[in-house]
């Protein structure tokens, strides 16, 4: 039998987590946003798996220090080339991480790697470039929970997806609360049959954007009628 997922090969296997969201601005200013970050860090490491981020400062750190509170597992994805450039040129924290990689590839390159690293992604509130993280993710196919309620581009998930035409997909999860967030996410995880192919699902016979075109030739037929 053809295994469903690397869950049927590695029965022992820990997930990773992808934590995007703000690295700065007026989001770090509210302690609700930063606790629920620490707390999302907590409930992964909880269910032993490794949490992995973008490697600087903001919200995704304070889950990497949520993390390492309760002895978890952390990875980060850092846009610098080197410990010394990460450090030095980037400014980025170092006290949270048990491993790197360091992809010298900037901020936004790096968001791409970001995403491909981990099993399942999760959005805290954040801006432009938590967007970024998010439309890849989505684009991809990765399994995502939003954390709902505590401001920043993850309130408006929803609408962001509605404005573009797109549905909110199966394996997307919503919660204000970080413990059923990362639950729900995790069974999706588990149960969710492995992507067999980069943008399949959009160009794909039956993807997305087949559909879409379809069904916009199906109306213009019907209005020239």
């Amino acid at each position: 039998m053809k295994p469903k997922n690397i869950f049927d090969l590695f029965p022992n296997y820990k997930p990773t987590i992808g934590i995007m969201g703000s690295a700065s601005g007026y989001i770090m200013r509210n302690n609700s946003a930063i606790e629920a970050a620490r707390e999302v860090g907590r409930e992964i490491a909880r269910k032993n798996c490794v949490l992995s981020n973008g490697a600087c400062p903001g919200l995704p750190d304070e889950a990497a220090k949520g993390a390492k509170e309760l002895g978890g597992k952390t990875l980060g994805v850092s846009p610098a080339i080197s410990i010394l450039d990460h450090v030095e040129k980037y400014k980025s924290p170092i006290d949270h991480y048990d491993q790197f990689l360091f992809t010298g590839m900037g901020l936004l390159m790096r968001d791409i790697i970001n995403v491909r690293s981990c099993d399942a992604v999760i959005i805290l509130p954040g801006g432009t470039g938590t967007l970024n993280e998010f439309t890849v993710a989505y684009d991809e196919g990765k399994p995502i929970g939003v954390l709902e309620g505590f401001g920043g581009i993850a309130d408006h998930i929803r609408q962001i997806l509605k404005f573009s035409h797109r549905d909110i997909a199966k394996n997307m999860v919503f919660s204000s609360n970080p413990k059923t967030l990362v639950t729900k996410l995790l069974k999706i995880v588990h149960e969710e049959k492995s992507p067999d192919g980069i943008d399949s699902y959009l160009i794909g016979e039956d993807g997305i954007n087949t559909k879409k075109n379809e069904e916009a030739e199906k109306n213009l037929t019907q209005k020239k009628q």
